[in-house]
Parts: structure tokens; C-alpha cells; sequence
């Protein structure tokens, strides 16, 4: 099944945004990243904990837009692999999404 997520341009690069999608007959919260050209899509829910990510609405990057920063307990999680580099999730990574891109559009191909 594919979700028609947004525009490629209604998400910044560096950026963010936030999305509620059906996925296996169940409301999930994921994100998708835009960076350097490149979107990426994950689950919003933090490893360690299974809090959402998000400090505000949509601002899921650090001070930088370097790094995906979990709010609640500042882990570190690299942009392009979801895996963690700092925090106490050190090592696990976020559940990742498979997106593509067809006319300007992001699809979620789940």
C-alpha cells in the first residue's frame, strides 16, 4: 500500500515533518526528514523509550539539522541510517520506513 505523504517542497532542506498514517490497519506517528535532497522516514518513537521524538511540532533535528534529536532525553540518532550515536540507545537505531519519490511527491510505500 502507498500513502501520498506530501510535496517534496512542503518539507525544508534541512528539515522536517510529522505525519499520521494507517499502517497495518493501525494509526502510527512517523516522520520524514528532508536532507540534502534526500528523504528519509522513520517511526517516531525513541528506542529507549518509545516517546515520541519531536520537540515541537515538526522539529525533529538538532541546533545544527544535523542529527535526529530525541526531546525527551537527548539521544543522537544519524539522519540517512536512523542508527543511535549518542544517548542511552547508543546502538539501536530507528525503525525506518521505505519512501520513493514520483512527481514531486513523497510516497510512503508500506
Amino acid at each position: 500500500m502507498t500513502h501520498i505523504l506530501c510535496k517534496t517542497t512542503h518539507i525544508e532542506d534541512p528539515g522536517s515533518k510529522s505525519f499520521e498514517v494507517k499502517i497495518k490497519r493501525k494509526m502510527q506517528e512517523i516522520f520524514v526528514v528532508h536532507k540534502d535532497c534526500a528523504f528519509f522516514a522513520y517511526y517516531n518513537k525513541c528506542p529507549h523509550t518509545g516517546a515520541t521524538l519531536e520537540w515541537q511540532e515538526d522539529k525533529f533535528l538538532d541546533m545544527d539539522n544535523a542529527l535526529i534529536q530525541c526531546a525527551t532525553h537527548d539521544a543522537l540518532f544519524m539522519i540517512d541510517s536512523g542508527e543511535c550515536i549518542s544517548g542511552p540507545c547508543a546502538g539501536d537505531a530507528l525503525q525506518a520506513l521505505p519512501l520513493s519519490i514520483q512527481d514531486d511527491e513523497i510516497h510512503l510505500d508500506v
